[in-house]
């Protein structure tokens, strides 16, 4: 399979180049593995400040689109390259899978599936990674906050006042600036993505093992421990996740298939790259929506 500069290569001498040759080997994906393929993938890296990178109640339509027509009965390759986004549509997402698809359902990380990514991901029976792909943590954020970071700031003031009241004036500007029941919310939004996915774990991956509750337990406290992850960009490599309990398939045990899901990797990028693309849902027939830049984006 042709490399990083073979793929851009390739890409500067077809006639339409970006959509034509990442066609071509999401095609040739699905006649390696025999299942359908989706790809899900966003261009944060590149233009990390422009807005629709993330997952939204929108990408439904896109996958509403992609899996129309397909046969349903071959199961599904999701391939995912994201930065996570809302829960609430994350939540949708995945029930709309699993109504086509069951738990037939294989997730494939190339590079990154971090955040809401990575609870999509859980709700796969199998992750198929390799060295250089990674998750994230699936502590939930409001606006760059992290739900957890807000807790443990209350808890700190707590025992700070407890111990000095004298640091009452200090504490009371630094928590004065949450609303008064942001605290609330933000355990709420906690343990619903702990909730969400642990059951998305003990009804797909590990469906049917009699230790599932467990198994699933343990990966969702390592997931959401921020006391262990410190921040929520913390990239989670393919011996962290095998640690934590998931189950993950090494993409380098089959070369074709690594060189065919790098290659379709490389498609993707460079189209972000030389395109005002930003997000594209695609499966293997060519069907894809594709949501481009509403703003202006800055040079590369």
């Amino acid at each position: 399979m042709p490399s990083w500069g073979q793929v851009l290569q390739e890409l500067q001498s077809s006639p339409v180049p970006l959509d034509m040759v990442r066609r071509k080997y999401l095609k040739a994906l699905h006649a390696k593995t025999g299942r359908n393929v989706i790809a899900y993938y966003s261009g944060w890296l590149r233009y990390p400040n422009v807005f629709g990178t993330q997952i939204t109640d929108d990408d439904k339509n896109g996958f509403m689109a992609t899996i129309h027509g397909l046969d349903r009965s071959l199961g599904l390759d999701l391939i995912l390259h994201t930065p996570g986004g809302e829960t609430a549509a994350t939540e949708s997402i995945v029930d709309y899978l699993r109504k086509m698809f069951g738990t037939n359902i294989r997730a494939i990380v190339p590079q990154l599936a971090m955040s809401a990514g990575t609870m999509i991901a859980c709700a796969s029976r199998e992750i198929l990674m390799g060295k250089p792909s990674n998750l994230g943590p699936i502590d939930p954020q409001f606006g760059g906050i992290p739900a957890h970071g807000v807790i443990l700031e209350f808890e700190t003031a707590l025992a700070a006042i407890k111990k000095d009241r004298d640091s009452i004036p200090l504490w009371q500007t630094i928590v004065g600036k949450y609303h008064p029941t942001f605290l609330g919310e933000c355990q709420y939004a906690i343990d619903w993505s702990k909730e969400i996915v642990n059951t998305w774990l003990e009804t797909g991956m590990f469906l049917g093992d009699a230790k599932a509750k467990d198994i699933a337990k343990k990966i969702v406290d390592g997931l959401a421990d921020h006391n262990s992850t410190k921040t929520h960009s913390r990239h989670i490599s393919i011996d962290d996740c095998k640690k934590l309990g998931l189950k993950i398939a090494d993409i380098e045990a089959d070369q074709g298939l690594q060189d065919l899901i790098l290659t379709v990797h490389h498609c993707y990028i460079h189209t972000f790259a030389n395109s005002i693309a930003i997000k594209i849902i695609e499966n293997q027939n060519g069907a894809a929506i594709i949501s481009q830049a509403t703003t202006p984006r800055p040079a590369a």
